[in-house]
């Protein structure tokens, strides 16, 4: 344990930078400290500020350790040195934030300091905040995926890629996924980027249907799902050589096409990504030398919605979008109002007429669920949420026998800071006469909460 006082002062390339508590215990399982992630960052400077340098950052800090709070920050804090570039952006929302710019291995080192494991990197240069420069294919699996079907969607990815003129290079995320980054020459708006990114998932999705999915609501996926929507602007992605908040501390680790095929996400950790990268180098050297146009994949798109296939649902937090269709999930579409039928009916003292509708819904108002989903937990931590689970497994044995994997939705819900956790369960494999009525959050964490109280 480090002492309140302790600090050590570094001198990087010239430049000093202190470092508070530099034996804080920030994995524990692991053993690993604070000043293992300064030396880490530094280890691999080159290639992670050919990720994340010379673009704005979001900061993913854990103060106390991977197993205690973190929280997202945008603003860059008013207490940085003076060497320190930020760049002021504007949000769909309408607020303005100054971010923090890396450009040097002391930048990493401080914010390594200010216990910073993570930078999600804007998909734009700091000189040119309105033209990303790199398209990014996100793939995420739903749970009970294989890294193998992980992998062969990958290879369907870079095939589809190459077929419209483009270089993808690969990296696993440090935490399930894997990310297939393009860069892009800057001539095309983020609206544009997105729809492009659509327009792949969804020739992605035509090529291997059975591995992979476009579809935006998590009721309707199944396989891998490649996030068009983290195209968007304002939206962000764990750079490359980003520690991840696992107990090994992996991290997002660049490999060749032929790498991947062949490595496991444990591979690369805090202590062994130096030595791989002394020894190999940065496996995206070449990638700011292999900009390409969007001109075929926007082509594709104008094809798509000649076809009937316009734009996709947008995240929540955006503006409803032109041409979007309704962002309404399919289990709580509206289905077509139907005319009341009236049957006659006896009673003790008089004849009644009743009014009925075939849907019960119906008659409320309320929305009819295409699925049989029902919510279980929210909760501020994930692992309360997943207790909450495992709770109601316990009192639904049997209903929780017929559940496949991906029947089980769990949700990172955005805050203002930070994340917090859904639980829900699609109903649909278990048959309908043994399916649990929806019951009282276990645990009902009011996510308001945090916006009242920030």
């Amino acid at each position: 344990m480090a002492s309140r006082g302790e600090h050590e002062l570094l001198n990087i390339d010239g430049v000093e930078v202190s470092i508070s508590s530099p034996r804080k215990l920030l994995f524990p399982a692991a053993g690993y400290t604070k000043l293992d992630l300064v030396h880490y960052y530094v280890a691999v400077a080159e290639g992670a500020l050919r990720g994340a340098g010379g673009r704005p950052n979001v900061m993913v800090r854990y103060p106390n350790g991977v197993d205690s709070e973190f929280f997202y920050q945008k603003r860059a804090p008013s207490s940085r040195p003076d060497w320190l570039e930020v760049v002021a952006l504007k949000f769909p929302s309408g607020q303005t934030a100054e971010e923090l710019v890396p450009r040097s291995a002391a930048a990493l080192a401080w914010l390594a300091n200010m216990n910073c494991l993570e930078l999600h990197p804007h998909a734009v240069r700091a000189e040119d905040l309105d033209h990303p420069d790199e398209l990014r294919v996100d793939l995420d699996p739903m749970p009970g995926v294989r890294w193998a079907d992980l992998q062969e969607v990958a290879r369907v990815v870079r095939v589809a890629l190459s077929d419209v003129g483009l270089l993808g290079f690969a990296k696993t995320s440090g935490s399930r996924g894997i990310h297939i980054l393009v860069r892009l020459e800057p001539r095309w708006s983020f609206g544009e980027v997105r729809r492009a990114a659509l327009a792949l998932a969804r020739e992605v999705e035509r090529r291997a249907p059975s591995l992979a999915t476009s579809k935006w609501w998590k009721e309707e996926r199944h396989g891998v799902f490649l996030d068009y929507n983290q195209n968007a602007k304002d939206r962000t992605v764990a750079s490359a050589y980003a520690v991840r908040p696992t107990q090994d501390a992996r991290v997002s680790a660049p490999v060749t096409w032929e790498e991947l095929d062949q490595c496991e996400l444990a591979d690369f950790t805090l202590k062994t990504m130096p030595a791989r990268f002394l020894a190999l180098g940065d496996r995206h050297a070449a990638i700011d030398q292999s900009a390409g146009s969007l001109e075929r994949l926007l082509e594709l798109s104008m094809r798509h919605e000649a076809e009937g296939l316009g734009d996709a649902p947008w995240p929540p937090h955006y503006g409803k979008q032109p041409g979007e269709p309704a962002r309404v999930r399919p289990s709580a579409a509206r289905k077509p109002k139907q005319k009341p039928k009236t049957d006659t009916v006896s009673s003790a003292d008089s004849q009644a007429t009743k009014t009925s509708f075939d849907e019960p819904a119906a008659k409320s108002g309320r929305r009819v669920s295409k699925f049989p989903l029902i919510e279980i937990a929210r909760a501020a931590k994930k692992a309360d949420a997943l207790a909450g689970l495992e709770r109601w497994k316990a009192r639904h044995p049997e209903a929780a026998s017929k559940l496949e994997p991906s029947d089980v939705l769990v949700d990172a819900m955005r805050g203002r800071s930070s994340t917090w956790t859904r639980v829900r369960i699609n109903l649909q494999h278990v048959p309908e006469a043994e399916r649990p009525a929806q019951e009282a959050l276990d645990p009902d964490y009011d996510a308001r909460s945090e916006w009242d109280h920030g």
